[in-house]
């Protein structure tokens, strides 16, 4: 047999578009904008798609339990922990992350967009001490928007 060259990935709808989730070894690595070309459903892709939708649904879904790989620096593997500790419905500011994680609030904004699991790791959740500050979603803020305000039930 011949060694398999891509990771399975599975998509799903969602207000802000079709997002697709890509597994590798057992482990969700990365969640990106767009409808992926190969669909394979793997018990851990269609768990994440389930969450997903009952998230989108409005549900309140912790997703700290799912198994993540994301791959960066170890700084950043650091700050993306931090982040998911953040209850749903809950925001923490840059500075905020930066004083409990390390760092200054500009690492953290670099780490937020770097962040190869948005949603699932929930970057949306940090935002500036002014303003809400940047999002890496394919719509920018506008996406930060539509997650915030469906956490608070708007």
């Amino acid at each position: 047999m011949g060694q398999r060259i891509c990771m399975p990935q599975l998509s799903c709808h969602s207000p802000l578009g079709a997002l697709t989730i890509s597994e590798d070894d057992g482990r969700i690595v990365a969640l990106d904008w767009g409808w992926g070309r190969d669909q394979e459903e793997t018990p851990l892709l269609v768990k994440v798609r389930d969450l997903l939708e009952k998230y989108f649904d409005g549900e309140r879904v912790d997703f700290r339990g799912l198994p993540f790989s994301p791959y960066g620096t170890p700084y950043r593997q650091k700050i993306w922990k931090a982040i998911l500790d953040i209850p749903y419905g809950e925001t923490r500011t840059y500075a905020e992350i930066a004083a409990q994680a390390g760092g200054s609030a500009r690492s953290i904004g670099g780490a937020m967009g770097a962040n190869p699991i948005p949603v699932l790791i929930p970057c949306h959740r940090v935002v500036g001490a002014t303003g809400l500050g940047g999002y890496s979603g394919l719509n920018g803020v506008e996406d930060k928007k539509i997650l915030l305000d469906l956490e608070k039930g708007d």
